[in-house]
């Protein structure tokens, strides 16, 4: 590797590959080392999680939210997943020479919104003006803190475990797909980003919960690819189980995308143990945005990797993203 490529930014294997070949081995630290979506800390004896995440969409605005909306929830969500309350952002702006004032303030209204909405506060940031021609209209960097209830880590689950997810996948990618230039293709998909704290919150308590993830970058096929490496256990998913818009399939079929795959702003995936799994479905179906929660797959120490059982009965191999299917897409 001499040379940094698009799919280093995917989310899935050469993502991997650059944290573990050239950021880890100078940036060592017991606290990164996990590699999960928030680390832990102790701040004054309390635990506490952090967690930073930049964002380089485009487009800026897309149905169903705007780069800011997507930053607040985004790092609220890798708070969330992670079992902790989250609480405080911080907020880099870097913003093109030229970029317009009023779009500006339209994506500042919405980090406001989505902030107070969740009753998360922002404490503190930064704004940088770069040269024309030097960014892309605007980049934000959102960093957030939040009160750990229990940390939520890989090492727990288990064989036997079973897997959930909140709702529809693959909305999100597929919004931002039909909002770029060439894709004249007439429907309604809306990303799906939002805030998952009220969703997740009631789950922390829950002693049968083993671990949650939101499928962003690289979608649930990824983050399942990634479980079943750090944990060694298998993965088997099942392909009618996985619920799906009939659109966005529809639209994954004509541009050569994989559901699986497609990255997703307001979803989580959820390991419990399967004594618990029926009660955490009955929580997340009463919220809103937990309506179409499905029970999706099982955990198993009889084979390793990922594997979907398809509609015809057959096993098909998940591996991680290798490439970007769409870059620039949070």
């Amino acid at each position: 590797m001499k040379t940094i490529g698009i799919g280093h930014g995917s989310g899935g294997s050469l993502t991997r590959e650059l944290i573990r070949d050239i950021i880890l081995k100078h940036l060592v630290s017991d606290e990164l080392s996990p590699l999960e979506d928030a680390s832990y800390i102790k701040l004054n004896g309390a635990e506490t999680a952090i967690t930073t995440d930049s964002y380089v969409i485009r487009p800026l605005f897309f149905p169903g939210g705007d780069i800011g909306k997507l930053s607040v929830c985004g790092t609220i969500n890798d708070l969330a997943v992670s079992g902790a309350v989250p609480e405080y952002l911080t907020v880099g702006l870097v913003i093109e020479e030229g970029f317009s004032i009023e779009s500006l303030e339209e994506i500042i209204s919405s980090m406001g919104k989505a902030s107070r909405e969740a009753s998360v506060r922002i404490v503190a940031g930064d704004t940088k003006v770069v040269e024309r021609g030097k960014c892309d209209g605007i980049y934000i960097n959102t960093t957030g803190v939040g009160r750990v209830v229990r940390p939520l880590l890989i090492k727990d689950v288990s064989a036997g475990d079973r897997v959930i997810v909140t709702g529809d996948i693959g909305d999100h990618g597929t919004a931002i797909a039909l909002s770029r230039d060439g894709f004249e293709i007439d429907a309604e998909v809306k990303s799906d980003c939002a805030s998952l704290k009220e969703l997740l919150m009631p789950l922390f308590d829950i002693k049968g919960v083993r671990w949650m993830r939101d499928p962003t970058r690289g979608g649930v096929a990824t983050v399942l690819a990634e479980l079943a490496e750090s944990s060694g256990l298998g993965v088997e998913i099942r392909e009618n189980s996985i619920p799906v818009r009939e659109d966005v399939r529809f639209i994954s079929d004509m541009l050569g995308y994989d559901p699986l795959y497609i990255a997703n702003e307001g979803k989580a995936l959820i390991i419990t143990s399967g004594e618990a799994a029926e009660e955490v479905m009955g929580i997340l179906r009463e919220h809103p945005l937990g309506e179409k929660t499905a029970l999706i797959g099982d955990i198993s120490s009889e084979f390793s990797g990922v594997r979907l059982k398809t509609l015809i009965g057959g096993l098909r191999p998940l591996d991680m993203l290798d490439e970007e299917m769409l870059p620039r897409i949070c």
